[in-house]
Parts: structure tokens; C-alpha cells; sequence
């Protein structure tokens, strides 16, 4: 049985594969997107302050766009090595600049990550309509979720910290 469930970790290859080929496609979908808006920039130069907000607002959206790239291919790599390759060698480069070693490591580099292309998206919606209520409520929420997703991380961690720790340290650590 265990056998079986050994070499079910392979199903994992699928939303590898799927991942990959998703930030693949956000790759290059962002690279077609930078140079129609380098082309656009040549053919005419912003000249006011609204043309300048709206190439900021493009660049934001590539950057987003960006970011969940980056996001597929986090999931990808770290789904991958920590599920198929089977071996846990420290010189896989993006995970380990990442310091993504487990899979509790990768929930909570997601959740970063997360919280970044939040903030970019509030700052896309700031430049692009203005103070207005509804940036006030949008930025409202996000920042509720972000507090909760740095919650959720800080949690995350002290578990896996006092996890380490024997029970008399931690009850010598909340009585105190």
C-alpha cells in the first residue's frame, strides 16, 4: 500500500505541468504586452500629466500580470521538487533564495506573494481613478485581507517554532 501511495505523488506532475505552462503563458503574454507599450510610448511621448498616469497604469498591470507569473512558477518548482524529484538538495536555485525547504515554507512564501500583487493592484486602482470612496473601500479590503494573510503567516510560523520547543518551555514562555 504504502508502495501505491509512494508513486501517487506523481499526480502532483500534473499541476506542475499545468502551472508551468500557465507562467510560461504569462511570460510571454507580458513580453508582447512591453513591447506594444514601448511601441506606443515612441509613437506618442505622454505629454501631460494623464498620459503619464496612464503608461503608469499599463506598467502596473504588466507587473501584475508579472507577478502571478511568477506565482505559477513558485507553485511549479516547489510542487515539483518537494513532491517528485525526491531529492532535497539546497542547490535549487529559486527555492532556495526563497528559503522554501517544505511545503508549510511554500503556503507561506504564497502567501507573500499574494499580499504584493494585492498591494499592486490597490496602487493600480489609486493611480488610475483616483481618492475617491470607492478606492477607500477597495483599499479598505485589501488591507483586511492582507492583515489576515499576515496573520495567517505569523501563525503559521509560531507553530512551527513551538513545535520545536519542549511543553515546559512553552509554559514557561506563557506564564511569563
Amino acid at each position: 500500500m504504502e508502495k501505491v501511495l509512494n508513486s501517487s505523488r506523481f499526480l502532483v506532475l500534473f499541476i506542475v505541468i499545468i502551472c508551468s505552462i500557465s507562467a510560461i503563458l504569462l511570460y510571454v503574454s507580458s513580453l508582447n504586452v512591453i513591447f506594444n507599450v514601448v511601441l506606443n510610448f515612441f509613437e506618442r511621448v505622454p505629454a501631460s500629466a494623464d498620459g503619464g498616469k496612464r503608461l503608469a497604469v499599463q506598467l502596473l498591470k504588466i507587473l501584475d500580470t508579472l507577478l502571478i507569473a511568477v506565482t505559477f512558477q513558485i507553485i511549479a518548482v516547489g510542487l515539483y521538487r518537494l513532491f517528485i524529484s525526491g531529492s532535497s538538495s539546497s542547490g535549487s536555485g529559486l527555492l532556495s533564495a526563497l528559503k522554501i525547504n517544505d511545503f508549510h515554507d511554500l503556503k507561506i512564501t504564497l502567501i507573500q506573494v499574494a499580499m504584493v500583487i494585492m498591494v499592486v493592484l490597490f496602487l493600480e486602482q489609486a493611480v488610475e481613478i483616483g481618492a475617491t470612496l470607492e478606492t477607500l473601500y477597495f483599499g479598505a479590503s485589501i488591507s483586511l485581507v492582507i492583515l489576515t494573510g499576515v496573520y495567517a503567516a505569523k501563525s503559521m510560523g509560531h507553530r512551527s517554532d513551538s513545535a520545536k520547543l519542549p511543553i515546559t518551555e512553552n509554559i514557561e514562555k506563557t506564564d511569563l
